[in-house]
Order: C-alpha cells, then sequence, then structure tokens
C-alpha cells in the first residue's frame, strides 16, 4: 500500500470533546490535514518537545527515550497504519543491531514519541483518503497554540499585562527575563515559560 509522509501541522483545543485537543497531521507535498483528537498530557508532551523546553523531571515519553537509547533502540518510523470506527491506530517501526520491529502502540503517544527520536511520521493513502480533509487557502490551527496547550493549571501565575507588552513582561532586563525563564521551567509553569521565551525572542529580533 502507497505510504504518505505525514508533518505536525499544529495542536488545537478540540471544539468536539471537552478536555481533549486535536492534533492535525498534514501531507508534505499537499492540502490534506488529517485531524486526530488526542488527550490533554499527551498533548502538552508534544507541545513541550516542540517547544524546546526541557521539565525539571522527565516526562513519561522521556523515560521511553532515555530506556530505549540506553539499550540502543532507534525509533525510526512512525506508522498510522488502520482506522477503525474513528480510531486510529498506529505502531514504531523501531532498529536495534540491524534488525527492524513493530510495537503497536496509541497514534498519540507514537507522536510523541516520534517528535523525541526525529522519526518520519506516515500513514497510508486510504486513510487520509476517507479520513483527511482538504484546507484551501491558509490553514485553520497552529503553532501559536502551543503555549495555551503547555500550560500546567497547578503551577500557573497569573500575570498581570503591561499595555505594551502580550506577555507582561516589557518592565524587566534580558538578565532578569532569562532569571524567570529558569525559575518557571523549574516549577513546570510552562505557559509562563512560553511567554517569557517569546519576550526574550522579541526583543532580540528587535
Amino acid at each position: 500500500m502507497k505510504k504518505v509522509k505525514l508533518d505536525i501541522v499544529g495542536l488545537s483545543y478540540s471544539q468536539t470533546q471537552s478536555g481533549a485537543y486535536a492534533l492535525v497531521l498534514g501531507e508534505i507535498s499537499g492540502r490534506r490535514r488529517l485531524p486526530i483528537i488526542i488527550g490533554a498530557f499527551e498533548a502538552q508532551a508534544i507541545a513541550i518537545e516542540i517547544e524546546k523546553m526541557s521539565p525539571t523531571r522527565p516526562l513519561t515519553h522521556d523515560l521511553f527515550k532515555s530506556f530505549a537509547q540506553a539499550y540502543q533502540v532507534e525509533i525510526t518510523e512512525v506508522l498510522i497504519y488502520n482506522l477503525v470506527e474513528g480510531v486510529f491506530f498506529a505502531k514504531l517501526i523501531c532498529t536495534k543491531d540491524g534488525e527492524q520491529i513493530e510495537i503497536d502502540a496509541r497514534t498519540s503517544d507514537a507522536i510523541a514519541i516520534a517528535v523525541r527520536f526525529n522519526a518520519v511520521i506516515y500513514t497510508y493513502e486510504f486513510i487520509l483518503a476517507s479520513a483527511g480533509i482538504v484546507i484551501e487557502g491558509n490553514d485553520f490551527l497552529f503553532l501559536e497554540n502551543m503555549e495555551s496547550i503547555t500550560s500546567n493549571a497547578s503551577n500557573t501565575e497569573e500575570i498581570k499585562s503591561d499595555p505594551g507588552s502580550i506577555s507582561g513582561f516589557q518592565s524587566l532586563s534580558i538578565e532578569d527575563l532569562q532569571q524567570k525563564l529558569e525559575k518557571a521551567l523549574a516549577e513546570e509553569a510552562y505557559e509562563k515559560a512560553a511567554r517569557i521565551r517569546d519576550e526574550i525572542n522579541r526583543r532580540n529580533a528587535s
């Protein structure tokens, strides 16, 4: 069967299921998009890796990566191979000592692991043809939503916004921002960390 290479296009709150997220995969050389509903934990795990944040302690998918690498196992590919009654099925394609092994996995976990190994993501043409949607014009969901997805509700801190700054950190120096960024990451306050990072990037670009 023909395989189609996919990339992560975006993450957004699900409009149909409360507490869930929509992971949108897109074919590399086309306009079709494959939306997959995933849980909040898996969405956060994917977003944190894409944003290149470093939790103080390893998340489950980070632990999987460390365990696999300790035994010289590499994840080379994720394949979304079936769709049954709205449920996507995926597997990890692993290699060790030249031998290839396939491991069944939930699609959300497989993608969270794929981004940590820089593994390619594929699906079959029949899945994209049946569950994909064609986007005309600009895509509708996208990585600007990552900041909110990386939030940790128990550790977030209210930020009073300054009218002159989206993040509310305009009055602080770069050094102060770096210190606050490190503290936010240590406290696992990922939404706050993302805003501080954006303020630092805005200043560096100006």
